[in-house]
């Protein structure tokens, strides 16, 4: 059989086997759509202001402590030093949390040099296997650390995605802009193009704003309307935002008792999830900071989260 005759057959027989899987009622398999539930633990832990990037004092026993025992399968960090990420790698792996040791995190350096000499950044970690990370960088603030969003699917759900970002502080201002809002903007236009691509996200990381601040109304439901956080117009819910302590607002993430609402300070630390993804109830805690020795290990609080998802 010439080559030509040889393609033509071939040809021929998808269409058979196309034209009689519809005659029989036969349809390919669609990508289901699966409901389940995930805890997200989130900590800004000061890895070079606190720390000076040491990987040998109380950070990282703490760390890899509380992951174990608060039982969450999906951690981000922010403000870490490389050194601290590889000790916690080697912590968890001697623990046997992750399921796949090989392949468990991901960490986007801001700056290479920025905690001592090493990289300073953020980093992702599940117990379930990661699949190939997604890096973006976000605009400038002016200074030598480079602000990025870093996400990473699960390689059993491609289309969950799991994020993480540390926004420049708000008081940064370049051309007449809060560089904080416009990185904001760039953080929710790449979660709405995950979600657009039929992908769930669950982002949680370190916003330096607070539920309230003008610059989180697109991302806030319009469902979340308070005397702590109103005009929003946006479609996520923060899975602290039903604290009745504070409704819509949430519990404090930083230490102290001024500058946020219900007389707490300031909630800058968030998990976020599109309203159309959650399934039923969700929840978060916002947990007291530990003692690394004679020091607290943050100015930062833990968030630790859960909610149920639908992923497709």
């Amino acid at each position: 059989m010439t080559p030509r005759r040889a393609r033509a057959a071939r040809r021929a027989l998808v269409g058979f086997v196309a034209a009689t899987a519809a005659a029989v009622g036969l349809a390919w398999a669609a990508q289901a759509t699966v409901t389940a539930t995930y805890t997200v633990w989130t900590w800004n832990v000061a890895g070079w202001a606190i720390h000076r990037g040491s990987a040998t004092d109380a950070l990282v026993p703490t760390l890899s402590s509380s992951v174990q025992t608060l039982g969450a399968p999906l951690v981000t960090l922010n403000e870490l030093c490389e050194g601290q990420y590889r000790a916690l790698l080697a912590s968890l792996r001697a623990a046997g949390w992750p399921d796949d040791p090989t392949n468990f995190a991901r960490f986007e350096p801001h700056g290479p040099t920025d905690c001592g000499g090493q990289a300073f950044g953020v980093a992702i970690l599940s117990k379930a296997p990661l699949g190939a990370a997604s890096r973006f960088v976000l605009s400038s603030d002016g200074s030598p650390e480079g602000r990025r969003l870093l996400c990473a699917p699960l390689e059993s759900h491609p289309h969950l995605r799991f994020c993480t970002s540390h926004i420049t502080p708000e008081t940064t201002v370049i051309d007449g802009q809060r560089i904080t809002e416009t990185q904001l903007n760039e953080v929710h236009s790449r979660l709405e193009s995950f979600n657009t691509a039929g992908d769930t996200v669950l982002f949680a990381g370190d916003l330096n704003s607070q539920p309230h601040d003008g610059r989180l109304n697109r991302w806030y439901s319009p469902a979340v309307a308070t005397a702590h956080n109103a005009s929003n117009t946006g479609a996520y819910r923060e899975l602290d935002d039903t604290d009745p302590r504070c409704a819509g607002y949430g519990e404090t993430t930083t230490p102290g008792t001024a500058g946020g609402r219900c007389g707490q300070s300031a909630k800058i630390d968030m998990i976020f999830v599109r309203a159309n993804r959650v399934v039923g109830s969700y929840s978060a805690d916002s947990l007291p900071i530990a003692s690394c020795g004679a020091r607290p290990c943050s100015d930062h609080r833990i968030l630790l989260g859960t909610v149920r998802v639908s992923v497709g």
